[in-house]
C-alpha cells in the first residue's frame, strides 16, 4: 500500500469520526433549545399574567383618577372662566356707561 492511500484512508476515517462527534453535538444542540423553549414559555406565562394585572389595575387607577380628580378640575376651570369672562364683559359695560 502507499503512503498516499494510508493518507487517503486515515483522513476518511477521522473525517468520518468527525461527522459522527458534529452529529451527536447537533442532537445534544437541539435538545437544550428544545428545554430552553420550555423554560422560556414556563417563565414568560407568569411575567405576561403579571402585566395583564398591571395593566388593568393602571386602567382602573387611570378611570378612579379621572373621575374623581380630573372631570371636577375641568368643571371648575371651566366655571372660573365662564366667571372672568361675565366680569370682564360687565366691567366693559361699566366703562362705556360711565365715559
Amino acid at each position: 500500500m502507499s503512503t498516499v492511500a494510508v493518507i487517503r484512508d486515515i483522513a476518511i476515517i477521522v473525517l468520518a469520526v468527525e461527522s459522527l462527534i458534529v452529529g451527536a453535538l447537533l442532537i445534544v444542540l437541539i435538545l437544550q433549545l428544545r428545554g430552553l423553549t420550555r423554560m422560556l414559555q414556563d417563565e414568560v406565562q407568569p411575567i405576561l399574567e403579571s402585566a395583564r394585572e398591571t395593566a388593568t389595575t393602571v386602567r382602573g387607577t387611570t378611570v378612579f383618577v379621572s373621575d374623581k380628580f380630573v372631570k371636577p378640575l375641568i368643571s371648575a376651570a371651566g366655571y372660573a372662566s365662564a366667571a372672568n369672562r361675565v366680569i370682564s364683559v360687565l366691567a366693559r359695560g361699566r366703562r362705556r356707561r360711565g365715559k
